[in-house]
């Protein structure tokens, strides 16, 4: 596999990396949202601090993920709920 060197800029920081090709796009767009989110917290807490910035997006993420988390858990335990009565009710029409 292709590797190729990028640079991602965060916050005011380029951070060089080697990335698969079919990875790239993912990975900026990585790099776009968190700009973006510290964007978001400067603009609306007036913070300055790269390091207080990149903690409240590293949190927001942590947030993120655990509510998708849940949702996959919950849809997860329909599906397989709905799966057990198909089931009982195959069994039953054989």
């Amino acid at each position: 596999m292709e590797k190729l060197s990028i640079k991602i800029k965060i916050g005011d920081r380029e951070y060089p990396m080697k990335v698969l090709a079919h990875e790239e796009e993912r990975i900026r767009k990585a790099g776009k949202i968190i700009n973006e989110k510290i964007k978001y917290y400067r603009e609306k807490f007036g913070i300055d601090e790269q390091q207080d910035l990149l903690a409240m997006v590293a949190f927001d993420n942590v947030v993120d993920h655990m509510e998708a988390e849940g949702q996959t858990n919950s849809t997860d335990s329909i599906l397989l709920e709905k799966l057990k009565s198909l089931n009982q009710e195959i069994t039953q029409a054989l």
